[in-house]
């Protein structure tokens, strides 16, 4: 079988409502597999305000808005229509990236007619409780999730820490890597403006300190404000740059008072906006892989990082930044401090940053996804 005889069913939680590093990966995706011939069909929540047009045909599925997140969708399964429309499209593969009512029922109408199934995972879901008071439900989410996960044929995890995790966990026995990669035409060094800094407020030799991502606090957004005030016990000089939106920014600005906010960028205003920074700080333990740590070293910025899944994969400890235990203020401070004070250092750890950046690409890492489903199909005709 070749790439042009895959008929794929796809889900997604969010395909294209929200932007995040998970729908921007599953588009790409999609977009290498409609260019190689296959045919695709993508079975997600929609709304009336997308953040972008969707890679491919996209089928609304039933959902409703997540009480106290209501820009996010939770989908209630497959409807008779969207049935109907899987029947029609009569695909060869099964593709669910997200556990949710929709991913169940996908999952089940696939094995129902021995369909080869393969999940992708694109966040450690059963993290966020925490950050809502309900650490006590995550042996219960990790319960919910084995069981849907050994559903599948196989499972693709985008990290090799994420992989070893998943099997710590007992998710599955078959797992590769799906990686990610950068688009160096947005994410390069050459993009940081000095001008644009000025605009915002950021002096020519003013040390940025740079937040990327949605402001929800399963990014770690606590974390981060207790080493900013941390750094300021130790009279550290440096400045701190907000890149994203979202429900919790009215919060961290109160947390990060004389930071600046710049909002939600996309394309090349955002490669502009990471580039004009000096040093990323990525606090978050939710990551599979951390595209936004990938896109900061693409950057030529040196990382801070916690030493968790994604970003232990990404970021070389002492050559391309830091990895620290996660959730330590004090010892994150320690390790930010002397990109502040060292230029030297700061663009040595961020130039090896960006060399090593140059290793991913998105054709190569999107075949190793097509080389998955065509496995598993001739496993499955075996």
């Amino acid at each position: 079988m070749e790439i042009s005889d895959l008929r794929i069913a796809l889900n997604s939680g969010n395909y294209n409502y929200v932007r995040d590093g998970a729908n921007q990966a599953l588009n790409r995706l999609v977009g290498y597999l409609l260019r190689k011939g296959a045919a695709v069909r993508v079975y997600a929540p929609t709304t009336n305000t997308p953040a972008f047009e969707p890679t491919g045909d996209l089928v609304k599925v039933p959902s409703m808005p997540i009480p106290g997140r209501s820009e996010y969708q939770f989908p209630l399964g497959l409807s008779k229509t969207n049935r109907e429309d899987l029947a029609q499209f009569a695909p060869n593969m099964i593709h669910t990236s997200s556990p949710d009512m929709t991913g169940h029922a996908l999952v089940t109408w696939g094995r129902e007619r021995h369909m080869p199934i393969l999940a992708s995972v694109h966040t450690r879901f059963e993290t966020y409780p925490r950050y809502y008071g309900l650490g006590f439900t995550e042996p219960l989410l990790e319960s919910i999730m084995r069981r849907y996960y050994r559903r599948c044929d196989a499972l693709v995890a985008p990290s090799q820490s994420m992989i070893d995790t998943l099997r710590e966990q007992e998710m599955h026995h078959d797992i590769s890597i799906w990686s990610r990669g950068v688009d160096r035409s947005v994410f390069a060094a050459d993009k940081r403006d000095l001008a644009w800094r000025r605009a915002n407020g950021l002096a020519d030799d003013d040390v940025a300190i740079v937040f990327l991502g949605r402001l929800v606090m399963e990014k770690g957004l606590d974390v981060f404000a207790d080493t900013i005030i941390e750094l300021r016990k130790m009279q550290v000089p440096h400045k701190v740059l907000v890149i994203g939106e979202g429900p919790a920014r009215g919060w961290f600005e109160k947390a990060l008072p004389g930071g600046t906010f710049v909002g939600f960028q996309t394309g090349a205003d955002l490669g502009r906006a990471l580039a004009s920074g000096d040093i990323f700080f990525n606090p978050s333990i939710t990551e599979t892989f951390g595209n936004v740590t990938l896109e900061a070293m693409a950057c030529g910025l040196p990382v801070v990082a916690a030493g968790a899944t994604g970003a232990s994969s990404l970021v070389q400890d002492g050559v391309t930044g830091r990895l620290v235990p996660p959730g330590s203020a004090s010892a994150f401070a320690e390790a930010i401090a002397p990109y502040c004070t060292d230029h030297a250092l700061r663009h040595a750890h961020g130039a090896a940053g960006e060399a090593r950046s140059k290793d991913y690409d998105w054709d190569a890492i999107n075949q190793a996804v097509a080389d998955t489903y065509l496995r598993l199909v001739d496993a499955r005709k075996a």
